[in-house]
């Protein structure tokens, strides 16, 4: 790819200028998708727009498309699809597990997860996760949210909170031949990208990040001890849970994602 057409792919997935909306309706051409309240407040009262101005919208299923604001009243609106910007691709195949952590950094956590690639989000409770309980709809909402502003075509899967036992129990039902890169203080420093390298060809892959306690000595023993495991060693830092996943998330796209800007 010459670099200008890099230049130019990167700004339409940012879609500079204009808003975007994730939508659960069908997207076809001249086929109207009403808005939610809260999606129609948002345009007319927050941004103030007006009929006929232009909105990006997606559903996951049909791409992007540009669509004009229509059917204007004083708390709805709806959005008339005029021609698809891009087709549907799929988010990178890569599973982000991690144990909960305090709301503000949960937030963060789940937002950079999404810019960052991650196509499947899932909370998993551990014997020192200080987080008893996780507001679904917030990180949903937190998703979607991320997903229309980074110019993402699809919204990532966002699975239910298990406690690491069960997911481990489950995992080769669950997710056969995934491997689980677990990111592991304890483990002997030396160079992630490194140890990445090392696992080129044996995706795909689940990060796990465990909770600002670290795992529990057995819960450790156990992931160790199986054959589709690898820990992860983030350098000689301990990083808050937060910042591991981005890291950790960073590091993955570089050696084994599509950051490498390559097919290998």
């Amino acid at each position: 790819m010459e670099k200008s057409e890099g230049v130019e792919r990167a700004a339409e997935r940012c879609a500079t200028g204009k808003t975007r909306l994730y939508v659960t309706a069908d997207l076809a051409a001249g086929a109207p998708v009403e808005l939610s309240r809260d999606q129609a407040h948002y345009l007319l009262n927050v941004l103030r727009l007006k009929e006929g101005a232009p909105i990006l919208a997606f559903n996951g299923r049909d791409g992007e498309w540009l669509c004009a604001l229509s059917d204007v009243r004083k708390k709805a609106a709806n959005l008339l699809p005029e021609r698809m910007t891009r087709a549907q691709e799929s988010l990178p195949d890569i599973w982000l597990l991690f144990a909960p952590v305090k709301k503000a950094r949960l937030d963060y956590m789940v937002q950079k997860a999404a810019e960052m690639g991650a196509g499947v989000i899932q909370p998993v409770m551990t014997r020192f996760t200080n987080v008893a309980r996780v507001k679904e709809e917030r990180i949903e909402a937190n998703l979607i949210e991320a997903a229309e502003q980074c110019g993402l075509l699809a919204v990532p899967e966002f699975r239910e909170p298990q406690s690491l036992e069960k997911l481990l129990d489950g995992w080769s039902g669950q997710a056969p031949a995934r491997r689980i890169l677990f990111c592991d203080e304890s483990a002997p420093p030396g160079s992630a990208l490194a140890q990445l390298e090392g696992e080129r060809g044996k995706g795909p892959f689940a990060l796990l990040i465990g909770p600002e306690g670290g795992f529990a000595p057995e819960e450790r023993e156990r992931l160790l001890g199986r054959e589709d495991t690898c820990a992860l060693s983030l350098g000689p830092r301990i990083m808050r849970a937060d910042t591991a996943a981005v890291a950790a998330l960073a590091a993955v796209q570089l050696v084994l994602g599509d950051w490498r800007g390559d097919d290998g």
